[in-house]
């Protein structure tokens, strides 16, 4: 899923041959500080988080710029010394000793500066809504679901997130039809929502006698937790039915009509918890998620417009799209969408950083050229 196009406060960025004016954002960092300044500012603290982090944001793409900005004259003086026939040779030898510096740095701290031009996407502080489902493959597709969920929450565990399971759907062979899982922790949806499309999984199953490699598949999807600001739901919008729930033989079933499945209606949205003995907590989780996955299918038609340009990059973030194989046999995690190959026992383990960090610098980097042309169309 590639971030939307982003608006830069009315700046042109061109090349090195003209450094671009910041006038622009300290205007607004400006205008953040006297918001901050107001005596009833953090009254409202949602308002108040979110000007703080674009206070953060706009201040240290200042600072960046300024970096780039110093090396960028240090050069221009640099070879202004080289150049001039009057300067010592001894300077001169030093200026182009510091010059081959600068211009090693200079690319860095350009790419440094419009990687923070880059505004987040709103919902990246959010916490994540997952949803696991087996898909191809029978039993043994179960099983992998309930294996990425476990890599999932060692990966949680690793950040110091939150856990919370929604509801589940348990296979009769071990792990789950369907599980849906709360992360709560900073950021939490920021680093998980490229997970979202078909996992695809190739090993031999524990059940087969002749050792043949077999593939399945689950499918994931992440979700940013929605806030009642986000998304209104109407109460005469809902058709609620509570019901006894059912569990993988006699396990987990409770005895009164606690589990709830609400269907929104407008747009046929359903959601099945029973979970938690109380339907009330079991209500609770069901518009939580009902709530999520309607903010989800708000955003994606927002940004169904951008669909030609994030198509071959990291992709839509649809669940038919086959994003990642892993290959138990050779060892081997692939992510197809920027071709990374990494261990697989550790990240299956839980050890998602690098993998997750390629994804965000392949989103960078594709942005980032999407600033550069649109800047070039202006």
């Amino acid at each position: 899923m590639i971030g939307t196009p982003a608006t830069f406060c009315g700046f042109t960025y061109n090349n090195m041959a003209k450094i671009p004016d910041i006038a622009p954002f300290r205007a607004k960092l400006d205008s953040l500080d006297a918001q901050i300044a107001e005596p009833n500012f953090y009254s409202d603290q949602r308002r108040a988080a979110e000007v703080g982090r674009e206070h953060q944001r706009v201040s240290s793409l200042i600072e960046k710029f300024e970096a780039f900005n110093a090396a960028y004259k240090a050069i221009a003086e640099n070879e202004a010394m080289i150049a001039d026939k009057e300067t010592d040779e001894e300077i001169r030898e030093m200026a182009q000793e510091e010059l081959v510096e600068l211009r090693a740095q200079i690319e860095t701290l350009e790419n440094d500066v419009l990687r923070a031009m880059i505004p987040p996407d709103p919902t990246d502080s959010r916490n994540s809504v997952m949803e696991i489902r087996g898909g191809a493959g029978g039993d043994e597709a179960n099983i992998f679901a309930g294996d990425l969920f476990r890599m999932y929450s060692r990966y949680a565990e690793r950040r110091g997130w939150k856990v919370d399971v929604m509801s589940t759907s348990l296979a009769d062979t071990g792990g789950y039809r369907e599980i849906i899982f709360n992360m709560t922790g900073e950021d939490a949806y920021k680093y998980l929502k490229f997970e979202s499309g078909v996992h695809r999984v190739q090993r031999v199953p524990v059940t087969e006698t002749q050792g043949r490699i077999h593939t399945s598949t689950a499918t994931v999807a992440v979700l940013p937790e929605a806030e009642e600001v986000d998304i209104e739901i109407r109460t005469q919008d809902l058709d609620i039915a509570t019901m006894r729930a059912s569990g993988a033989g006699g396990q987990h079933v409770n005895t009164t009509d606690s589990a709830v499945m609400m269907t929104h209606i407008p747009t046929g949205v359903t959601v099945y918890c029973a979970d938690e003995r109380s339907q009330i907590k079991n209500r609770a989780k069901a518009l939580t998620v009902m709530r999520s996955r309607l903010l989800k299918a708000k955003e994606d038609e927002e940004h169904a417009k951008y669909a030609a340009e994030r198509k071959g990059q990291i992709g839509t973030g649809d669940r038919s799209e086959r994003i990642r194989t892993y290959n138990y046999p050779q060892g081997r995690l692939t992510d197809h969408r920027i071709g990374l190959s990494l261990s697989l026992p550790s990240v299956i383990d839980g050890d998602l950083e690098g993998l997750i960090d390629g994804l965000q610098d392949f989103d960078y980097d594709a942005r980032i050229q999407n600033l550069l042309k649109k800047q070039v169309e202006v």
